[in-house]
């Protein structure tokens, strides 16, 4: 059994056992919500995945110490500043959030996952936290994870969270996530954090695993302009509080369902929302010799520049998309690909369909949600991305990012 929430019953989202909070704390600008907090009132097996990028965040680092255990009861993330490049003493600031987050709640440090966005290379105002976390930990209610969406927003426009319920051993469950990301983004586990808290009673190793995978099929599978972050992680959280069994492994099966089905969602969020776009777009390339190709081919086409500012001028510009699977590194001969706007065909076997085909493309473009399906003819292969168009709204938002 499953029941998505979305809309207005997901900013009343809440967890068993969990409560959340987020105040203003300075450091974003005109009193914005920039300190969010996640407590688990019981002891909660854990999972994260992180940045790939080799210059990796102080908050990530350390939360890649803490998680090593297993077990957290506590997030705590801050907008405004990214803590990253800010060498030793960035390191030591992250500790000592933890630290000062642990003090606050009673429990250890190392119980402490902590998580930064914003601006690279400023040190943190640690004055703003420590003054904050007294009222993190009053604000603390059930009910709180709106709150700790729109404290981890940067450039979003919009916060992001998806809650789904099902049932396990006769014991009902819930799953709910918060996410923010609109810029460098291309995770490969970009700006991006997600935060996932269940109360289901599910082992580390089972956990560990579906977060893996869900990880994999979603939030791995987008872009918005191809850069990665200094930031990225994906952390959950596992109270027990449902207080089922054993799972069996029809459970644990539907259990990894919900969790990708939410997580879909959430990425898909994050390209509707990336910086500039006016367009998400999903590219499904088919026919591929492997499934390396398939989304090596998918995530090349969802990267370029070209055929990025030709959704935007919804102009259906087939040559670009050929140029960019001719260097994808891939198995293909031009002259069996075949290419569609949604239902509307507009190459076959590497030659344009004519102008009448381009034209009815091209209308299919000027909706917000379109698919690019790409035929290469070389096997049974499929892979998946999400994008989104590059306008220029994008280049205005980070050309004046920090001034």
């Amino acid at each position: 059994m499953k029941h998505e929430l979305g809309g207005k019953e997901a900013s009343n989202l809440k967890v068993r056992g969990f409560k959340a909070a987020a105040v203003a704390s300075g450091l974003k600008a005109r009193s914005a919500l920039d300190l969010a907090l996640i407590f688990s009132e019981t002891e909660a097996v854990c999972a994260g995945v992180f940045t790939s990028n080799k210059v990796k965040a102080a908050p990530v680092l350390i939360t890649m110490e803490n998680i090593k255990g297993g077990v957290a009861r506590a997030i705590v993330a801050n907008s405004g500043n990214a803590n990253a490049c800010t060498g030793p003493k960035g390191l030591e600031d992250a500790r000592e959030t933890a630290r000062m987050v642990a003090s606050q709640l009673g429990i250890k440090p190392q119980e402490v996952l902590v998580a930064s966005t914003g601006v690279i290379g400023l040190p943190l105002n640690m004055d703003a936290i420590r003054e904050a976390l007294p009222r993190l930990k009053e604000g603390l209610v059930p009910q709180g994870l709106d709150k700790v969406a729109r404290a981890i927003m940067t450039t979003d426009k919009f916060p992001k969270l998806r809650g789904v319920r099902g049932k396990a051993q006769g014991k009902d469950y819930s799953i709910a996530a918060v996410a923010k990301g609109a810029g460098m983004i291309m995770p490969d586990m970009a700006t991006m954090l997600c935060f996932v808290l269940t109360d289901l009673n599910i082992s580390l190793e089972e956990l560990k695993g579906a977060l893996e995978e869900s990880v994999s099929k979603t939030f791995n599978r987008i872009t918005v302009d191809g850069d990665t972050s200094t930031n990225d992680c994906v952390l959950a959280l596992a109270n027990g509080a449902a207080g089922n069994d054993t799972l069996s492994s029809k459970d644990l099966d539907e259990f990894r369902g919900h969790l990708q089905a939410i997580m879909k969602q959430l990425a898909l969020d994050i390209v509707r929302d990336g910086e500039g776009a006016t367009k998400l777009v999903e590219v499904v390339v088919r026919g591929a010799a492997d499934k390396e190709e398939a989304l090596r081919a998918a995530r090349t086409v969802s990267n370029s520049a070209l055929v990025k500012t030709a959704f935007y001028g919804k102009d259906p510009n087939w040559g670009r998309i050929m140029a960019a699977l001719g260097r994808a590194d891939i198995s293909m001969d031009p002259g069996l690909v075949d290419i569609w706007i949604n239902d509307i065909q507009i190459v076959s076997q590497g030659i344009g369909m004519g102008v009448q085909n381009e034209e009815k493309a091209a209308q299919e473009m000027a909706a917000s949600q379109f698919s690019l399906i790409i035929e290469l003819h070389q096997g049974n292969m499929e892979e998946t991305m999400w994008t989104c168009d590059l306008t220029h709204e994008y280049v205005s938002i980070n050309a004046d990012y920090r001034t």
